[in-house]
């Protein structure tokens, strides 16, 4: 009988597995995973940029969450010795309409407490001297990290502390009764006293599962990138993001340098048509029907149809990519971009076809679900990993409804 079950061995898991061991180093823990390896989802498939929390409205989750989490993620990397880069980042306006959007962006990185600063045209060129751009904002507590890396070592914390990870464990029903609950998988059954959700794109269906129906429908949008070929990648000192539209989810192309040296440029943002498809011709019949037969994901098609459409045209034609990114880079060619890896963003979506912008978090009656999760998780994620552990019965006040 273990004390803790977790459900997913992504970064936010391993991050919750290593706060509730942190605060009871005598606790008995079990996380799940239903891949071969950790980490293989949306935690390693990110371009691993810390964020810090400029974009998000203030006094959110997101907002909050990703400012102390981009100071403890430098600080948990500075103590284990991983590699990290606090290389700041410039968000570029183009045109004039950015101008304004630019702006109302600078108000709300002051609001979120940010050390932000604005930069003209000339300071913008001593940063990125390739750039294109009319102002900029500076975010010099951005920076870039392998979140692999990361986890990777979360987990071996957990080891040290006799916490138990289990690989190739795809969750395939859940009782929760009153004094336990009960996780049968496709190879054991597990039984504990309290159940702890971070699956990621399968968030809600594992709190389906578990017997509770929630507002919303993870619909994944997987992420396209090109990467630039080594002799370019000059071109791009750090982190260049364009004004973010504030009519869209999504933050447009933008240029990345990893951890490694190289550089991400992307991505599209497309519906994907499995749940982890990292592929075009990717395809699950179930993950198709759900999301075609939802009502939320069409609302939000035609909420944003030529945006919508723009992504998709993207994504088959590399030409008008191409176009995209010579708006931040002019002198990149097509040459220069070579297909990179592709990552799925889990995206909650609600039936009337909103997106669900913070952090999202239930409790059960012996669980905690941890439903919406995506970017700035990763950054976020030790901030989410303590949160949740201060909200467990016998490590700290259980609220209602969490975030």
């Amino acid at each position: 009988m273990y004390d803790f079950m977790i459900i997913g061995g992504g970064i936010v898991g391993l991050s919750v597995g290593a706060a509730i061991l942190e605060k009871d180093p005598t606790a008995k823990l079990l996380i799940l995973e239903k891949e071969k390896k950790l980490a293989q989802h949306q935690t390693g498939r990110n371009s691993g940029v810390i964020h810090s929390g400029i974009y998000y409205k203030p006094g959110s989750f997101k907002a909050r969450f990703a400012k102390a989490g981009s100071e403890g993620m430098r600080s948990f990397a500075e103590k284990h010795r991983i590699k990290h880069d606090i290389c700041g980042k410039v968000i570029v306006a183009t045109n004039q309409e950015e101008l304004v959007h630019l702006e109302n962006l600078y108000k709300r990185g002051i609001e979120n407490d940010l050390p932000i600063e604005k930069l003209s045209k000339e300071q913008l060129l001593e940063k990125e001297p390739h750039v294109n751009g009319l102002e900029a904002i500076h975010v010099p507590t951005a920076g870039i990290i392998d979140y692999k890396e990361v986890s990777e070592k979360l987990a071996e914390l957990i080891r040290n502390q006799e916490g138990q990870i289990v690989n190739e464990a795809e969750v395939m029903s859940i009782n929760e009764g009153s004094d336990y609950v009960t996780i049968e998988t496709n190879t054991s059954t597990y039984q504990g006293h309290y159940l702890i959700n971070c699956a990621g794109l399968q968030s809600d269906r594992i709190a389906k599962m578990a017997g509770y129906l929630i507002d919303m429908k993870i619909v994944p949008f997987r992420g396209e990138y090109f990467m630039l070929k080594e002799e370019k990648r000059h071109l791009v000192k750090n982190l260049i993001y364009p004004v973010p539209n504030p009519n869209f989810p999504f933050l447009g192309v933008h240029f990345t340098r990893m951890i490694n040296g190289a550089v991400d440029v992307g991505p599209n943002a497309v519906p994907a048509f499995k749940r982890e498809a990292y592929k075009k011709t990717d395809f699950h019949l179930k993950d198709f029907s759900e999301m075609v037969t939802y009502p939320g994901f069409w609302k939000l098609a035609m909420k944003f149809p030529l945006d919508g459409m723009g992504e998709i045209y993207r994504s088959f034609v590399k030409s008008k990519f191409v176009q995209s990114a010579q708006v931040l880079l002019p002198a990149i060619t097509s040459e220069d971009l070579v297909p990179g890896p592709a990552g799925v963003r889990a995206q909650a979506l609600k039936q009337d076809g909103s997106l669900v912008d913070d952090f999202f978090i239930i409790n059960g009656k012996k669980s905690i679900h941890v439903c919406n999760a995506p970017s700035p998780a990763a950054t976020a994620s030790l901030e989410i990993g303590r949160s949740v552990a201060e909200r467990i019965p016998h490590l700290g006040a259980l609220n209602e409804i969490i975030l």
